[in-house]
């Protein structure tokens, strides 16, 4: 016997089935998850490589809601910028737990670690991912202006002559130098690396108290 009964239709897919829910957030947890997100894609490609669209798609929002939270990329990558910069001296100066005289290997085994896990962002901090941009310029000298003052304050001498501030200064700018250098070629493990960067700093406070006491000296001797 021949069944009249039609075939039942296939149910038709209602309009955004199949497609992850959008996530309601506040507006700090929003731009909190947007942050990470442009960390994330920052550290993998260069800032020219990685589009708005991409960024808007992955975070399962639309783009306008994007630009209303960074009115262009630009922005978007200043702020993200920005938030590596503060994420990298958190994690390297959180180091007042530790007994003094580990405190500079602790931090510069974090100051690697994350080196190493963000090189690209890393590089586009200190090497200006978008050329010569005067927000990029401030951000990097408040990063290295956190690290000065905890070198400064942790330093084992009982005076701070502006010798000393100088040459801080300097050796800050040779880990900086050192720490691109071993994104591009990786001549050298961390451990390696922490400590060939440890063992500097105290020749460099030694010499820069010896030049300031001979300074100090010349100006005793000079006449009135």
């Amino acid at each position: 016997m021949i069944s009249t009964r039609k075939p039942a239709r296939a149910a038709t897919p209602r309009r955004g089935e199949g497609k992850p829910p959008r996530q309601r957030l506040d507006l700090d947890a929003r731009r909190a998850q947007l942050l990470a997100l442009g960390l994330e894609l920052f550290s993998q490609r260069a800032y020219d490589d990685v589009a708005i669209d991409e960024v808007a798609q992955a975070a399962g929002i639309s783009k306008g809601l994007l630009y209303h939270y960074f009115p262009t990329k630009r922005d978007f990558y200043i702020a993200v910028l920005r938030e590596a910069a503060r994420e990298l001296a958190e994690r390297s100066l959180d180091v007042d737990h530790v007994p003094m005289h580990e405190r500079l290997r602790t931090g510069l085994d974090a100051y690697l670690a994350y080196v190493e896990r963000q090189g690209i962002s890393y590089a586009a901090v200190f090497r200006g991912g978008i050329g010569s941009d005067a927000e990029v310029l401030a951000i990097i000298e408040e990063t290295r202006s956190r690290f000065l003052d905890k070198l400064l304050a942790d330093a084992p001498v009982a005076e701070r002559p502006p010798a000393l501030r100088v040459a801080l200064r300097g050796w800050i700018g040779f880990v900086e130098a050192t720490s691109l250098d071993w994104i591009e070629r990786h001549e050298l493990d961390r451990t390696s690396l922490r400590d060939l960067l440890a063992d500097l700093l105290p020749e460099v406070v030694r010499l820069a108290m010896i030049h300031a006491g001979a300074q100090g000296a010349a100006a005793a001797e000079s006449p009135a």
